[in-house]
């Protein structure tokens, strides 16, 4: 059919394969064109996370490059090239072929990715289950990219036939290559390894509440050497991954969210203990903070000064936890100074009866 039109239209191969090639490019941009337009009429209606959606974002470029290219390689038998130039072409368009394949493979893994997310969602209060699944899939998804990397690497290599013919000292060097590597590389074998480890046992995961090198923060991200701790005040730690197998470090949430808070209060002797107890229960009973695990009232020491009174208290998270301490702070606080102000702190002095008659 293309070579009656050629024939009909009488123009020269120059030309004539200008003009199929430039009509290859934009059918295949036509065609992602209605593909795109149709599935954004199926999503039109959705607010929410969309499979649909999803796939337009993640696949939308890569499909850019690929139904084009895809197109063009199915017009080159048509043109009228001498046999160099079409090899030439044809492998061009076969790297190109197999890097946008590669992009494109990529994306789906994010689709995958962005599905997995929406299912498991963090933004639940107990959420250790999405907590465990996302940092695997997280770790997963990393490595899945890389070997997609490094196939597509792989592939253009070997769609070269000069490698092809010396692979065997390509794979002696590389046998030789990886021992040197792997030793002057040790320290980042280890951080991978420690990645893999920590994907599947999981001491930490995303979202989880640490206490790392006195700094209290969340996990945002665990790469594949190392870990992204989002600070209470929106500093970033970073810390190689081989940290959290080598050395220890706090995990509130190691297996649940719900967790234990005290506030410390410092008063006089004479402090009334009881009247103090049914304070802190009234303050409790319907706070939206607190629930209505643990209410706890002890003198857990006593010094030559003051006592020390620990109220302890449950929440569901450590964000809940912190609130309600700091509410309790300050309302068992302003409590005392209203109504028992004798019983703050004082600092007592004696005097010796025959100095004071001096």
């Amino acid at each position: 059919m293309l070579e009656d039109l050629q024939k009909s239209l009488h123009l020269p191969p120059f030309l004539w394969n200008i003009l199929l090639g430039c009509a290859a490019v934009l059918t295949g941009f036509v065609i992602k064109f209605l593909l795109a337009l149709f599935l954004k009429h199926t999503t039109r209606n959705i607010s929410d996370y969309s499979l649909v959606r999803s796939v337009l974002n993640r696949l939308g470029k890569p499909i850019n490059y690929f139904l084009p290219i895809l197109v063009f390689n199915m017009v080159m038998p048509f043109m009228e090239l001498s046999p160099k130039p079409l090899s030439i072409l044809s492998k061009l368009v076969e790297i190109s072929l197999i890097i946008s394949f590669g992009y494109a493979l990529t994306g789906l893994v994010k689709v995958f990715e962005d599905y997995m997310y929406h299912t498991y969602d963090l933004k639940k209060e107990d959420n250790l289950k999405e907590r465990k699944l996302r940092t695997q899939l997280q770790f997963v998804r990393k490595l899945t990219i890389s070997m997609i990397l490094l196939l597509t690497l792989c592939a253009v290599l070997l769609s070269f036939d000069s490698l092809r013919k010396i692979g065997a000292g390509l794979l002696t060097g590389v046998g030789v290559g990886g021992i040197i590597v792997g030793f002057a590389a040790q320290r980042s074998l280890s951080n991978f390894l420690a990645g893999m480890q920590i994907a599947f046992t999981q001491p930490i995961r995303i979202d989880d509440v640490l206490v790392v090198e006195g700094e209290w923060g969340r996990v945002e991200e665990i790469s594949l050497t190392y870990v992204v701790l989002g600070i209470w005040d929106e500093r970033k730690l970073i810390l190689p991954i081989n940290y959290f197998i080598e050395k220890p470090f706090q995990n509130w949430t190691r297996t649940g969210s719900a967790i234990l808070g005290t506030v410390f209060l410092y008063l006089d002797y004479n402090a009334p203990v009881d009247a103090i107890r049914a304070e802190f229960e009234r303050l409790l009973e319907d706070h939206p903070l607190w629930d209505k695990r643990v209410k706890v009232v002890h003198v857990t020491n006593i010094t030559e000064r003051t006592m020390e009174i620990r109220l302890l208290i449950s929440a569901r998270s450590s964000g809940r936890a912190f609130d309600l301490r700091c509410f309790l702070r300050e309302k068992m606080m302003l409590f005392i100074q209203e109504q028992h102000p004798y019983c703050l702190p004082k600092t007592r002095a004696a005097l010796d009866t025959e100095l004071k008659n001096s």
